[in-house]
């Protein structure tokens, strides 16, 4: 991998991780279209460690009003007493699925998917999950009320939309894609919804980003990658935090039209090419 190489998929995982549209399907498909190199092991930290500063920054304000809230509920002995301590409680309660399912699924779906195991077929199940979940963003747009703000978040809606972010291990789903659509299935409004995916997502991108790092640091980083570590790491960063204000101010007027349509001719294209070059 070269630095160009670098700074395009660095900029693909900021945009892909915050958009509805799976960042993991994408780093898959975009070496696999152009034939480049897969990324390595340094390669994922770099892009996890990325988009955690992106939402880190963005969010840091509203963690620490949360953070606040939780431990003066817990001091109070009212756990639930105010909306960002309740937020809080959902933001721990909906991570466990994921965390659990990254523990059990994570080493088989990468074996599958990320280092060749499943090959042409891997590819075209991510594209049938990308065109799988447009289809449900389709219908959570047309079902919800998108009568809900935060303010009406319930611990029940957290655990909810975590089961839903637990799917997103599967390239092709995409946890903000994921999150948004049980968001939008449960009432929430589409702006409303966009916050809790990425709140709820601090814990997930943080602790794959964890999880990796504790590989890399047995196996080191050679002198040779430091370069493309910087790069990538800088790129998911950057446009992992114009994506996060893009999106938010987007859905305050917008439905997640585009995204769907996206995904169903992403999907509909890379079948379309599996089926040509047999």
């Amino acid at each position: 991998m070269n630095v160009w190489q670098a700074l395009v998929l660095g900029i693909v995982q900021g945009l892909t991780e915050f958009l509805p549209i799976s960042s993991s399907a994408h780093l898959i498909l975009v070496p696999w279209l152009l034939g480049w190199p897969e990324p390595g092991l340094a390669f994922n930290v770099a892009l996890h460690l990325g988009t955690l500063t992106a939402v880190l920054a963005y969010f840091g304000r509203d963690l620490v009003r949360i953070a606040r809230a939780w431990l003066v509920g817990l001091a109070q002995r009212q756990p639930f007493g105010s909306q960002e301590a309740r937020l809080g409680w959902a933001i721990l309660i909906g991570s466990v699925p994921a965390g659990v399912a990254g523990v059990l699924l994570n080493d088989v779906i990468d074996q599958y998917f990320h280092s060749g195991g499943g090959g042409a077929s891997a590819i075209a199940l991510t594209a049938v999950l990308l065109i799988g979940l447009g289809t449900a963003l389709w219908l959570g747009e047309r079902a919800g009320r998108q009568s809900r703000s935060l303010a009406d978040l319930r611990l029940r809606d957290g655990f909810l939309v975590g089961l839903a972010q637990a799917l997103a291990l599967l390239p092709g789903v995409s946890r903000s894609g994921s999150t948004i659509t049980a968001s939008l299935f449960l009432d929430f409004q589409r702006a409303s919804a966009a916050r809790f995916s990425f709140l709820l997502g601090i814990p997930a991108i943080g602790g794959a980003g964890m999880l990796e790092t504790m590989h890399l640091l047995r196996t080191g980083l050679p002198a040779s990658e430091r370069t493309l570590f910087l790069v990538g790491m800088v790129g998911s960063a950057v446009t992992g935090f114009l994506a996060i204000a893009f999106l938010l101010r987007f859905l305050q007027r917008h439905s997640t039209g585009v995204f769907v349509l996206y995904r169903f001719l992403l999907g509909a294209c890379i079948l379309v090419w599996l089926i040509a070059v047999r």
